[in-house]
């Protein structure tokens, strides 16, 4: 769907709310008083009434619009823009663009589908082959006081640590000139307190299936990592020639980076779990193309995330 086809299909308020109300129907919906699985329509109030006890279910109950005051029309244009562009856009962007006064309640929604898209990703484990590495972003943070002086290198207070993961897969036949040796399937990215090997551990546990085979450059973080898998691959070289060893998460790393400096000017440590969830949602799923903004309104009127995400949006 391009953008001239979304404008037709969702030109109004009314239509992206019956957009939403077939999606929720077509997913069932259980009365929360009494279990019964049949329901009124109730235009008036855009909810779901029990047809037993008379229980309303608003339509944004149980999902990713609960609690929110924006129109559903937002909600709807916010999926479209976040997933029909190769790289993101930013919030205040985002606020021009819908022609809202007010910029915190725009980025708090754009947070709130970064944080779906990011707990889809935790449905699936990665398998096979997989390149590891550490990476450090350029956050800012509000923790400390002015007066403390500014570190460098791996304990610098302007940089975050995350632990990249690329599942890759050797390619058949003779590798060619200047290609990588191997095929690139997917990719994840989780941010660390710290670059110990306890730490490295739980993230790898957590991310990577434990029959999976993993490839590293030998860090002393990584020295625990046969603890949690079936195998673990180590190639030392020195650090200009890493990419040469681990070229896919050397990529994913860069292109990570560049993406989120092109858009934002400035990422606190506490949301960059959320910018990142995004960039590996929309890479993992880089061919599925139109079907992509479907798939992210069909994850948002799940009716597991609002703990979660009220909890990481504050």
């Amino acid at each position: 769907m391009n953008l001239v086809e979304f404008v037709k299909k969702f030109p109004t308020e009314s239509s992206c709310i019956k957009h939403f109300q077939l999606i929720k129907e077509s997913k069932g919906i259980v009365c929360k008083r009494c279990g019964n699985t049949q329901h009124r329509w109730n235009k008036f109030h855009t909810s779901h009434d029990c047809s037993i006890c008379g229980y309303r279910t608003t339509l944004k109950s149980g999902t990713v619009m609960e609690s929110s005051n924006l129109p559903y029309r937002y909600w709807l244009y916010a999926i479209f823009m976040m997933t029909m562009t190769k790289k993101s856009i930013s919030a205040s962007e985002m606020q021009r663009q819908l022609g809202h006064k007010r910029y915190e309640p725009i980025w708090l929604m754009m947070h709130k589908l970064r944080l779906v898209m990011g707990m889809r990703d935790d449905n699936y484990d990665l398998q096979g082959i997989v390149e590891l590495d550490d990476a450090f972003f350029k956050t800012h943070t509000d923790k400390g006081t002015n007066d403390e002086p500014t570190k460098r290198g791996r304990g610098s207070q302007k940089q975050s640590k995350v632990l990249v993961m690329a599942k890759v897969e050797p390619k058949v036949g003779r590798p060619k000139k200047h290609k990588k040796p191997s095929a690139f399937r997917y990719v994840k990215m989780v941010v660390i307190p710290d670059s110990s090997s306890g730490t490295m551990n739980v993230a790898v546990e957590d991310k990577i299936c434990s029959s999976a085979t993993i490839k590293s450059d030998g860090w002393r973080g990584f020295a625990r990592i046969k603890e949690v898998t079936a195998k673990h691959i180590v190639k030392r070289l020195p650090p200009k020639e890493a990419s040469k060893v681990l070229p896919w998460v050397h990529t994913m790393i860069s292109n990570a980076k560049r993406n989120l400096l092109g858009i934002n000017h400035k990422i606190k440590d506490e949301y960059l779990q959320n910018y990142l969830d995004e960039f590996c949602y929309k890479t993992n799923r880089r061919n599925f193309r139109s079907n992509l903004f479907e798939r992210l309104v069909d994850a948002a009127l799940e009716d597991t995330w609002y703990g979660k995400v009220r909890y990481n949006c504050g």
